[in-house]
């Protein structure tokens, strides 16, 4: 088990609030401009930030930093979130199809995790197989976006439950990637 002094210092970029990630200037999540119009827009945005925020919590680390499982007894990683979160934005998708679901990415339950290895392939991957699902979750929504409350798929959901749903899975695993990052490196975030 790791001892206090074992711990990274803690550390951030930011220099106007010593807790924060990035400055605020600094932040792409930001958007000085006025907020989203509407249920739509800020559901898209809340998705399209939370996506980021699991980007910036990866950001300049190494294979094995990133599938360093660092909140033992925990078997979660970075990378180990990275895939997971591919692996649940085709589950998602696969809910509001007609057609039959796409099989699993990494196969068996919690695979995404006990698969997450530091090999610079397995990290490739893992990033390239999140961009790619979320395009086409991305997509599969666009054709909804005149009626939030849309029914889909087989089991009829709405699309607004969905996007909720992925709001907060995102949230939920962004502060896991917070307390993650710190113990791999130090780096605080908001």
């Amino acid at each position: 088990m790791a001892r206090m002094d074992d711990q990274p210092a803690r550390w951030t970029e930011a220099t106007v609030y010593p807790d924060m990630w990035l400055n605020p200037d600094d932040d792409p999540r930001n958007n000085e401009g006025p907020s989203p119009d509407g249920e739509l827009a800020t559901l898209r945005e809340a998705i399209t930030n939370y996506r980021l925020t699991l980007r910036l919590k990866c950001e300049g680390l190494d294979a094995e930093q990133l599938a360093r499982r660092s909140v033992p007894p925990s078997t979660m990683s970075l990378l180990g979130l990275v895939r997971h979160l591919a692996e649940v934005e085709r589950d998602w998708r696969n809910w509001i199809v007609d057609e039959e679901p796409l099989p699993k990415l990494y196969g068996v339950r919690d695979a995404d995790f006990h698969g997450a290895v530091a090999d610079g392939a397995v990290v490739a991957a893992a990033f390239a197989d999140l961009a790619r699902e979320q395009a086409a979750m991305d997509a599969t929504l666009a054709g909804y976006s005149a009626d939030l409350g849309a029914r889909a798929g087989r089991e009829g959901l709405a699309i607004r439950e969905v996007m909720v749903h992925m709001v907060d899975e995102y949230a939920r695993h962004c502060g896991h990637a917070d307390l993650l990052r710190e113990c791999v490196d130090g780096r605080v975030g908001q």
